[in-house]
């Protein structure tokens, strides 16, 4: 039976090409996402096991560079002191102390090198012999006055910079000049993800980024034959209490497990896209077992009318599954290391570095795609396999098909409707829980699914109903053939939809999902803003002071407030806080009084968001006493409740008021109106008033909708990509089932073709008969993923303001009319094997 089995798979090789396509796609993506992640994780834990190659003891503060002791003495890190103590410990070698923040490095044309949020700044700290082990000078030496810097070596190439070139760099105030003293590679993160490292002298830097005498870091390098954790016992008891230390190798082992779970994300969500490709793959491989075995209908009678047993004949069936799912699997592995060498590079072309390293092929990768591929083919194959053991000896005397029993249709139809209708219950419990819905739609929508899968044979017939008049009327013969050729089989045509149908429910749901969450984010921001731009650092941290009163001096500017980001503690609870400017702030942003007046900001009272007055019971008149940030405390009166608003928090404030309690302020962003609206002069007047400075981010409001709206087509983009797999597989199925038919009905097309239908004619046929099959599939699909997109969307809708459903129309019928394309491409090649069939050959086919 082995035997009979394996001459099966290669005397139907055309016929099993899809479905071999299908499995080695699927395991492409599994094995390619594994050998991905894999080689990543190999990667950057070999280059942070290498940066810490030297370090015997790292020292690292947490101190907030404001604090203060009781005694007056300020201590925002590790003092020299300290430091020159560690370097008197026995066995010590060297200690290097590090200081490091944003720094921005501007090309000649003034645009910003790197990502903004992943540009560093720090100190070159030399030893005795003048070199800094952490760097490696390709061209010039390390900086040694305060006019000097050095840079990597991608951003000088970036910048098109030469040593003893002037540049210019914007840390979190003005931009400065300096002269590039030297070139470096380094194995930094900051630069391997796509961004700048710049290196100050020390003193420069602690001022930068500190204060003078302190540093944020210290990285202690040992003497041969010393013990690391030696070291580490007599560096503790020297460090404030807001410090830590751990060995070179501890630290390397935390980074390493913290790289582990920052791809594990990444790692699931490739396989659940996977899986989504393969579940839709089980449909095609089900589909050609299924058809292969009626085809041989006679055949395996035959072999059980000689004594072959209903195991041999499942058996047999199940052996050409093995098969095909080894050799697919087989080539989709090798498919998917290409695939993850592919992806590896991909990733320079978003700005990310990886470092070197081999290409790690794990045995428990090639387990698990080679397992995957096989049993997920054996598994789709059993139905099949256990439908030809079923096959009576009695039918080798005829050759007719054995149609499904009345039986069978009656119980599946049943069981579909009820797991259906569970599934629908479920999804609108799940809406109806809100928030804490999200687990519950879940697991309706998989219910859902599963139902209509089973339900999609019966759908099939009064659906496809309501076309054939059109299509009758529009392209005769061929336009009703093609439709009662659609659900002459309605398993096979069901099995085939339920494939465009799973992916179209995924795409249409994100898509109702994205649109109406993009829609709500984009009307939040045109119903609040009325500055005419929003300024922010590139680096996404806290803008200077100096640039609300740089932009105060701005010509042509009428309004100015920044959104102070501070907090108060109000019996024993913190409350967020922003400190704006009264009178302008009303200008910038939309602010819609409940009670009392905005314009007691100005005479020292605050304003509270309606929802947190509400909570708190709190109106205006009301005095609260708060405690500021620095511990100080103070009464304040509210003067006003305003509706809550995403842009500002729930308490406003003066800066003037926050101002003696704020060392160094920390201001997210400045919002700015200018006279006469937005206009290209106005924003140069904006920009040339921060210094042209290449790390502060200028943004109009159509800039601003775009940054709040943008990371959500980005996301639907992202997973539209991820799920062409799946949609590519479902294509595929529709291939494969009119490639079957076209076999099935050779006498038929014969006959046709012999009373006059001519080619062109089967050809449309043919076509036809694929549309319908794919809209048939699409409309399924987009109706089950609105219902889910809606559904999703009550989950979400409490926490964005403004929420109402869109239902995207234009995407909507984009996916309609895809689908309707795809039927067409499907059915190229099945509609040309049909029209090229001999009538007189096709008609004596059996």
């Amino acid at each position: 039976m082995f035997r009979t089995a394996l001459r099966n798979v290669l005397a139907h090789k055309a016929r099993l090409l899809m479905t071999v396509l299908a499995v080695m796609l699927g395991v492409a993506f599994v094995s390619g996402t594994l050998v991905f992640t894999d080689t990543l994780d190999n990667a950057y834990r070999n280059q942070s096991a290498k940066s810490y190659d030297n370090v015997a003891v790292s020292v690292t503060s947490y101190a907030d560079p404001t604090a203060r002791k009781a005694d007056g003495k300020e201590e925002p890190g590790i003092g020299t002191k300290t430091l020159e103590k560690i370097e008197g410990i026995d066995g010590v070698a060297s200690a290097t102390g590090r200081v490091d923040g944003f720094a921005g490095v501007a090309d000649p044309d003034g645009r910003l090198i790197g990502n903004g949020w992943s540009n560093k700044g720090g100190n070159f700290a030399p030893g005795k012999d003048g070199k800094d082990g952490a760097y490696s000078f390709t061209r010039g030496s390390g900086p040694v006055k305060d006019s000097q810097i050095a840079l990597d070596k991608d951003s000088a190439t970036k910048g098109k910079y030469q040593v003893g070139d002037t540049v210019r760099v914007a840390t979190n105030g003005p931009v400065k000049e300096y002269t590039l003293s030297g070139v470096f590679t380094t194995e930094d993160g900051a630069v391997n993800a796509g961004g700048s490292l710049v290196l100050f002298d020390t003193e420069v830097a602690q001022q930068l980024y500190l204060k003078p005498g302190y540093y944020q870091s210290v990285t202690v390098a040992a003497e041969s034959g010393a013990s690391a954790q030696k070291i580490l016992d007599e560096v503790e008891p020297l460090l404030p209490d807001n410090a830590e230390a751990q060995t070179g190798k501890e630290l390397a082992d935390d980074q390493a497990k913290q790289i582990e779970e920052g791809l594990s994300g990444l790692n699931q969500m490739l396989l659940a896209f996977a899986a989504i490709a393969l579940f839709v793959g089980v449909f095609l491989i089900s589909n050609t077992f299924s058809m292969l075995v009626a085809q041989r209908t006679k055949e395996l009678a035959l072999l059980r009318a000689v004594g072959a047993s209903r195991k041999q004949v499942s058996r047999s069936v199940l052996s050409e599954a093995l098969v095909v799912g080894v050799v697919a699997s087989v080539i989709g592995f090798v498919l998917g290391i290409g695939l993850a060498t592919a992806l590896r590079s991909a990733m320079s072309s978003f700005g990310a570095k990886v470092p070197n390293g081999s290409l790690i092929v794990a045995p428990t990768t090639i387990a698990a795609a080679l397992g995957v591929g096989v049993l997920i083919t054996m598994f789709a194959a059993w139905l099949p396999a256990r439908r030809a053991a079923k096959i009576p000896p009695v039918a080798a005397m005829g050759s007719a098909h054995l149609p499904a029993t009345t039986k069978s249709l009656v119980l599946r139809n049943s069981i579909g409707a009820v797991v259906t209708l569970l599934g629908a219950a479920t999804i609108v419990a799940g809406a109806a829980a809100g928030k804490d819905g999200k687990m519950i739609i879940g697991a309706g929508a998989f219910l859902a699914l599963i139902g209509v899968i089973v339900l999609i044979p019966l759908l099939s017939r009064p659906v496809i109903a309501l076309v054939r008049p059109l299509l009758r009327r529009l392209f005769g013969v061929s336009g009703n053939l093609a439709s009662r050729n659609a659900v002459r089989n309605p398993r096979r045509t069901g099995a085939t939809a339920s494939a465009l149908a799973i992916g179209l429910t995924l795409v249409t749901g994100l898509s109702v999902l994205g649109v109406t969450m993009g829609r709500a984010v984009d009307k939040m921001t045109t119903d609040n803003i009325r500055a005419d731009y929003m300024v922010t650092m590139a680096s996404g941290g806290g803008l200077d002071e100096s640039v609300v009163s740089a932009l105060e001096k701005a010509p042509g500017v009428q309004a100015v407030s920044p959104q102070q980001s501070s907090y108060f503690k109000i019996k024993d609870t913190h409350k967020s806080v922003s400190g704006v400017v009264p009178g302008d702030i009303e200008k910038l942003i939309n602010i819609r009084t409940v009670s009392g007046s905005l314009d007691t900001l100005g005479s020292g009272q605050i304003a509270v968001a309606e929802k947190t007055a509400k909570s708190n019971g709190w109106k205006p008149g009301d005095t609260l006493a708060v405690e500021y940030a620095d511990g100080k405390k103070a009464q304040l009166t509210v003067g006003a409740t305003y509706k809550d608003n995403e842009f500002v928090s729930p308490v406003l404030i003066s800066t003037s008021l926050l101002a003696p309690h704020e060392e160094k302020p920390h201001i997210p962003e400045v919002w700015v109106k200018t006279d006469g609206g937005m206009s290209k002069a106005a924003e140069q007047a904006v920009v040339d008033a921060l210094g042209d400075n290449p790390a502060i981010s200028v943004m109009d409001q159509q800039d601003i909708r775009n940054t709040f709206g943008g990371m959500i087509n980005t996301a639907l983009n992202i997973m539209y990509g991820l799920l062409a797999m799946a949609l590519i597989i479902a294509v595929l199925g529709v291939v494969n089932t009119l490639a079957m038919s076209v076999f099935e009905r050779q006498q038929e097309i014969g006959m046709l073709r012999a009373i006059g239908l001519d080619r062109r004619r089967v050809k449309r046929m043919i076509r036809l008969e694929a549309v319908v099959i794919s809209l048939f599939g699409a409309v399924i699909g987009v109706g089950l993923g609105t219902f889910l997109g809606w559904a999703i969307g009550q989950t979400v809708k409490s926490s964005v303001p403004g929420y109402a459903l869109v239902i995207p129309w234009d995407r909507i019928g984009l996916f309609l009319a895809l689908a309707a394309l795809v039927g067409i491409l499907a059915a190229m090649w099945p509609a040309r094997s049909a029209a090229r069939l001999n009538m007189l050959t096709a008609i004596k086919t059996e």
